[in-house]
């Protein structure tokens, strides 16, 4: 396994400096970015983000649940579930925090920029 390894580390270098100009990569004619603004864009991903960052908050929140739901009266399970119940709606103020700052910070580089 370690042979592998090693020989994997020593050719990597050369994979990395491959000419691949014949495969037509260097065609950058072809390489579509969007049409939209870069602060259309840089929004979009901070929403995305955000979202996907709320819905694990939520996720853990619901987990949380399940476990006490599920704990039979165990003081040990309660506590556990107790405390990812609380990091979830710590985790979910922070998200929607940031979601107001976000917003508050693009809506006024639009109005700088405009």
């Amino acid at each position: 396994m370690n042979k592998i390894i090693t020989s994997l580390l020593l050719l990597a270098p050369m994979a990395a400096s491959a000419d691949l100009s014949d495969l037509g990569y260097d065609d950058l004619d072809s390489v579509h970015l969007g049409t939209q603004d870069l602060k259309t864009t840089i929004a979009s991903i901070i929403n995305v983000v955000l979202g996907f960052l709320g819905i694990i908050a939520t996720l853990i929140i619901l987990l949380g649940g399940f476990k006490w739901m599920t704990s039979q009266g165990s003081t040990e399970k309660v506590s556990e579930a107790k405390n990812l119940i609380g990091a979830g709606v710590v985790g979910l103020v922070i998200v929607l925090a940031a979601y107001a700052i976000a917003r508050f910070v693009l809506r006024e580089v639009y109005q700088a920029t405009y």
